[in-house]
Order: structure tokens, then C-alpha cells, then sequence
């Protein structure tokens, strides 16, 4: 079937999962999953294409696989216009658009996390958790030195040993993001505490990671990687 035909294929009912509808259908590569694996667009009321994260927005949607090259594929294809079938604005930033608005969750979670108590800055904190908790993560500035970086890696490898592996490590944020985040000046490395916030935050870099190269690479994808959007 091509995308022009069947357009119950390629638009949800409205925002709400309803019973028997835990799966949607990707409008590039026709692919069906679970939402959590797709991000939901909609058009606002001037006729544009938006990204709805939390597919909450009014309207029917179009899902499209969670990953800057299927969106570009997307908007190459013109499948918005043929899933919504009407003319539709789709801006040409719009791959840079969701994913400052996915690094805008990311940080956001981390900054809950931090109001929760779940975050450890500082150095020698930092290698001291490393080596003597059961920590959820690492985070290190993407313009951190590699000397640091090493070191703190080689606490992990002590507590852990062949299980450093479980241990995530985030390298999305430069320090002035990290820095704004946390409310603090000069952060380079931070240690996440196991727990719900720190989990989400995980969650959520999983997301932005997995938009922008397609796969993880920063260590394994907590269980609340695939937490509901609905």
C-alpha cells in the first residue's frame, strides 16, 4: 500500500492511546511499533508541521521513527502533505527544531533531578560516589578534558570491574549547559544517584541521542527509556 492510500494508516484518531491502538505506523519507512520509538506531528492552526513530544495536541497526528534521518526522509518525501492530505507547511529547520526541543527535555530532567537530591558535582565527589556507589551515571561535559574523564572511568572500572559497562555516561552537554541546568558555576562532571529522576533524565538523553545519531552509545538504555508519552 502507498502512502497516499489508506490515510487511516498514517494518522492517529487524536492524542489519546486507545485500546487496541498501542502501536502507530511511521509515515516514512511504514513501520509499525510502539509511540515511544516515533514522535508524533501535528498542524497548528496556520497550516504548520509541529512536533508534539508528549503527543498531547489537539488533532490528528502523523508519527514519524524517532530519528533526524527519517525526518529528513520525511520531509524529502513530502509525506507529510500525503499523510495529512492538505497542504502543510513544513519549516526547513524543522530536524534542528525537535531536537533543541528533545535537548530542551533532556536538561530540563536534569535539573529536576538535581532539585530531587539525585546529582553529585565536584571532582573528587564526583570520583568519590564513582568508586564507592552504585551509581546510574556519569556525566561529563562534552568539553571536558580527557585526563578527567579517564579518571573518573577508572573509578567506575574499580567498583564495577567487568560491569563498568552498566554504568551510562552522557557527554551531551558542554559545561555552560551543564552549568545552567544545575545552577552552578563550572560544572564538568556529575555523578547520577539511582533512582526515578535520574532514570528519567537517562530517558531523555536516550531520546536525544538516539534522534541525532540513530543508536546509543553512551552505555545501556535505562528500563524508562521507553516510558509512555501518553
Amino acid at each position: 500500500m502507498t502512502i497516499e492510500e489508506g490515510p487511516d494508516l498514517n494518522l492517529d484518531a487524536g492524542p489519546r492511546v486507545r485500546r487496541g491502538e498501542a502501536e502507530r505506523t511511521c509515515i516514512v519507512n511504514r513501520t509499525a511499533g510502539s509511540p515511544d520509538g516515533l514522535i508524533r506531528f501535528v498542524i497548528d492552526p496556520e497550516g504548520v508541521v509541529i512536533a508534539d513530544l508528549k503527543a498531547k495536541l489537539p488533532g490528528r497526528g502523523a508519527w514519524v521513527t524517532a530519528t533526524r534521518a527519517a525526518l529528513t526522509e520525511a520531509v524529502r518525501r513530502k509525506a507529510f502533505a500525503r499523510a495529512f492530505k492538505s497542504e502543510v507547511t513544513v519549516p526547513a529547520d524543522i530536524a534542528d527544531r525537535v531536537d533543541a526541543l528533545l535537548e530542551g527535555q533532556a536538561l530540563s530532567a536534569l535539573s529536576l533531578a538535581n532539585k530531587a537530591g539525585a546529582i553529585i558535582t565536584g571532582f573528587s565527589k564526583v570520583e568519590a560516589a564513582a568508586s564507592n556507589q552504585d551509581i546510574a551515571g556519569l556525566i561529563h561535559a562534552s568539553d571536558a578534558g580527557e585526563d578527567g574523564v579517564k579518571k573518573q572511568a577508572q573509578a567506575v572500572r574499580r567498583r564495577h570491574g567487568d560491569d563498568e559497562g552498566q554504568v551510562a555516561r552522557v557527554t551531551l552537554f558542554d559545561s555552560s549547559q551543564l552549568d545552567l541546568a544545575l545552577g552552578r558555576m563550572n560544572v564538568v562532571h556529575a555523578a547520577l544517584l539511582a533512582g526515578g529522576p535520574s532514570a528519567h533524565f537517562l530517558a531523555r538523553c536516550a531520546a536525544l541521542e538516539v534522534f541525532r545519531s540513530g543508536a546509543l552509545t553512551g552505555g545501556p538504555s535505562p528500563a524508562s527509556v521507553n516510558e509512555p508519552k501518553h
